[in-house]
């Protein structure tokens, strides 16, 4: 596999983004699996999720799995604010020290859009496969290009962000920015405190009430809960930039697949005009999209192609939907993934 120097970056400039604030040079940053056969036919686009890099879970792409580099062309994006693509971390020069301007899933869609037509003459999508702010994504592809995609897989994701989602969101943020290194809108050093915090709030929403219950955690190995907390979630978010945290935060809130000129905020509308084959797959105990937003979903895509909503029945909360150590949810994920590449 790779590692997070081994990527491709795709440049593009000036973009006016949706809201209005110009970018003089954006950069998608990218990693490709597999091979793209001569039809162009047999990609999978794969978006990366909160705090995520490519690296982090490509763990998905493998020989013999449901993304197979065998079979497909795996393009896995680099969502703005990771620090990889365009994010306040990497971006200070190219902005000429102005304030990095507010993205939207809307924004991310179409560079990505650009990134397959004009590097690799890709028009189609086999599947657009994401989980969490990757699974909004798949759902934002699927509203606005519903002639590019075949198939969408919305893995513990939603086509909003629901006010229960958002004011988890904000305590993340108050957590986060509460420590003293947060200044005038952005952090001026690294804020250690609030980054424990962050973590702490996390751990309490990531994981179910059954996962705590049952103490799932001493399977890991840890002896305490205090231990699981500490070596699990206190240092979760240390290796990214806190700026870019806040960043993403932002764009998780403003999520909306009809939040655009062509749906003007009409979600049964933009919900209408997906055409794909959609698999909603939520976790059962999932807190952060929770699956009852999905359900209600199920009942606006009345135009796609096939519409099914398969809860993962685990009790690992959100994390079942990236369950890199957790065979089982692995297993369903794969599973379900693998009939839906084959209709």
């Amino acid at each position: 596999m790779t590692t997070s120097r081994d990527y491709e970056v795709f440049e593009a400039g000036p973009v006016t983004l949706q809201g209005g604030a110009v970018f003089p040079q954006l950069r998608l940053a990218y990693q490709t699996y597999g091979t793209l056969n001569a039809a162009r036919d047999n990609v999978i686009l794969y978006p990366t999720s909160f705090a995520a890099q490519h690296v982090d879970i490509e763990w998905l792409v493998q020989p013999g799995g449901a993304l197979d580099p065998a079979r497909y062309f795996i393009v896995i994006a680099n969502l703005f604010g990771n620090g990889l693509s365009s994010s306040p971390s990497n971006s200070a020069e190219v902005l000429g020290g102005a304030p990095f301007p507010a993205f939207t899933y809307h924004d991310a869609v179409a560079i990505q859009r650009r990134l397959l037509v004009e590097r690799f003459g890709v028009t189609r999508l086999a599947l657009i496969y994401g989980c969490s702010m990757g699974g909004m994504q798949a759902y934002h592809w699927a509203a606005r290009y519903p002639d590019v995609v075949e198939r969408a897989a919305v893995v513990c994701g939603s086509a909003r962000c629901s006010p229960y989602n958002y004011v988890f969101l904000e305590a993340v943020k108050a957590a986060l920015t509460a420590d003293p290194t947060y200044r005038d809108g952005r952090f001026v050093s690294k804020p250690a405190a609030g980054l424990r915090a962050m973590g702490r709030v996390y751990a309490g929403w990531a994981m179910s009430h059954e996962f705590y219950r049952e103490e799932v955690w001493r399977k890991a190995g840890f002896n305490s809960l205090e231990d699981y907390l500490a070596g699990s979630w206190d240092g979760a978010f240390a290796r990214r930039d806190a700026n870019d945290l806040l960043a993403q935060v932002a764009i998780w809130q403003a999520g909306d697949v009809s939040r655009c000129d062509e749906f003007g905020g009409d979600f049964d509308r933009a919900l209408a005009a997906i055409k794909a084959h959609m698999l909603l797959m939520p976790g059962r105990t999932d807190r952060y999209f929770d699956p009852r937003d999905n359900e209600d979903e199920l009942g606006g895509l009345v135009n796609a192609r096939s519409a099914a909503l398969h809860a993962i029945p685990s009790i690992h909360g959100h994390r079942a939907g990236n369950p890199i150590n957790n065979a089982e949810d692995r297993a369903f994920i794969n599973a379900e993934i693998s009939a839906l590449l084959q209709r």
